[in-house]
């Protein structure tokens, strides 16, 4: 069943289980979605009845072989678009997550392979997520959360989750961003010698383990 609508239910089912372990409930991915619970439960009959996830009533929803492999590719997508956007065209890592939700459907793989090309292949995207490749594989360094690690505890910036384009620039204005070295404190981070409060955003950044 190829829809826009049902390549972001998988999207958003995959994403959920990436960087945690709790599956996805329907209600929560109805929150996540924006959109009704019933409505939601209809679009996951569907994708079970195509073979795309795994679900009984009341249950978590979870993606078959076949459903993640289709969640990848519409990932890779997004992914390297955010990255053609920041790269090429001077965005802000908080301004391309719309951008990219619009674009992933529209371009063809013929432009794809070529953004793909042109970026020299990257990684991740300018999130700290991993980019999936052509075949779907993905790399992904060992990880923990912030708001999980211990004080003390030394690593790099993996990932800033771009669902809140607020906590991005504060982040960003904070001096903490992907690849940046820091020291978990009891408040927050070491940047440099400078302790950084975080506040909130230690729920959405992610370290390297």
């Amino acid at each position: 069943m190829a829809s826009p609508a049902a390549d972001d239910y998988l999207k958003t089912v995959y994403a959920h289980t990436e960087w945690q372990d709790s599956p996805i409930t329907p209600s929560v991915l109805a929150a996540k979605l924006g959109i009704a619970p019933s409505s939601v439960t209809e679009m996951v009959k569907k994708l079970a009845s195509a073979g795309l996830v795994s679900h009984v009533p009341y249950g978590a929803v979870r993606l078959t072989d076949a459903g993640t492999q289709r969640a990848l590719a519409v990932i890779r997508r997004h992914r390297l678009i955010e990255t053609w956007l920041v790269q090429e065209f001077g965005y802000g890592w908080d301004e391309v997550h719309d951008e990219a939700e619009v674009l992933e459907h529209t371009i063809s793989d013929r432009l794809l392979e070529g953004i793909d090309a042109r970026l020299g292949r990257p990684r991740f995207d300018p999130h700290g997520d991993a980019i999936p490749d052509a075949e779907g594989r993905i790399d992904r360094e060992p990880f923990v959360l912030l708001a999980d690690a211990a004080p003390g505890h030394a690593g790099r910036v993996l990932r800033v989750s771009d669902q809140d384009p607020e906590v991005l620039r504060a982040v960003e204005a904070a001096g903490v961003t992907v690849g940046t070295e820091v020291v978990v404190t009891p408040g927050g981070v070491r940047v440099d010698g400078v302790d950084v409060e975080v506040g909130d955003a230690a729920a959405v950044i992610w370290l390297t383990a």
